[in-house]
């Protein structure tokens, strides 16, 4: 005969679950514990969310408050620490002379000329040593009659007669003035060795002799013109018209030969 202890070690051997299954399968099942972990792992899943939203507010709040302290001219300026500075170290300006003029400047003119100028070596190809430069200068030109240089017959007066007679000096002209602001390098060609040496700072008096070399050129362009003759017309009408308000009727200007 079969034991019953040996009838339950077939059963259990044979898959059957044991007491502590049997209890297991038996209790209801705790969704309340379920739940609870199920929340658990949602709310990682909406912090973060919810930490941007509220970093987007202070963002807007801040930038608002910004906004309205720059209106309201409320906001702080703060200076750049590394802002770009000019100190000017030059010496005061010192009064040399002073020279009485009794110019009258009858005419000027105004003049513009384009300077090309290039600088390179004889067998020597131009991307290894050249420079030429295109300046644009403009500047002007005085012309003017010194009465200082009247003599002591440059000037006879008839009374009686309602006359006067004047001997001029010719008209002059003053020397070319620059004019900076509308003069440039329009231009500029530089070989290989021309650019290292500027690396090494170059002529300094490049520009300068620019400058000079347009002086010269509106010079002779000012010779050339009909300023000199515009500058006697200019004159001999405003004598005849001083002359004539105060009461002469034969007035005889002339300018000597220069």
């Amino acid at each position: 005969m079969t034991r019953p202890d040996d009838t339950r070690s077939d059963v259990r051997g044979s898959g059957w679950p044991d007491d502590s299954t049997t209890e297991m399968i038996g209790k209801p099942l705790d969704t309340g514990r379920f739940d609870d972990a199920a929340r658990v792992e949602l709310e990682p899943r909406r912090r973060p969310f919810r930490g941007l939203f509220w970093l987007a507010a202070i963002l807007v709040l801040v930038v608002v408050a910004g906004l309205g302290l720059k209106a309201t001219n409320l906001w702080p300026n703060f200076a750049n620490p590394f802002k770009e500075q000019t100190t000017d170290r030059s010496q005061s300006v010192l009064l040399k002379s002073i020279q009485d003029l009794s110019r009258f400047v009858a005419a000027s003119g105004n003049f513009e000329v384009v300077i090309d100028v290039q600088n390179n070596r004889q067998f020597i190809p131009d991307i290894i040593f050249n420079e030429r430069t295109l300046f644009v200068a403009a500047g002007s030109v005085d012309a003017y009659v010194d009465f200082g240089q009247l003599t002591a017959g440059g000037l006879v007066v008839d009374q009686a007669n309602r006359k006067v007679e004047l001997k001029l000096p010719p008209p002059q002209l003053e020397k070319p003035s620059i004019n900076n602001d509308r003069s440039y390098v329009f231009a500029q060609q530089r070989g290989l060795v021309n650019r290292i040496g500027d690396l090494f700072g170059g002529d300094p008096n490049k520009q300068q002799q620019l400058y000079q070399l347009a002086e010269a050129k509106i010079g002779e362009a000012a010779r050339a013109s009909e300023l000199t003759q515009r500058a006697q017309e200019n004159t001999e009408k405003m004598l005849r018209g001083m002359l004539t308000s105060l009461g002469y009727t034969t007035i005889t200007i002339t300018f000597t030969s220069p």
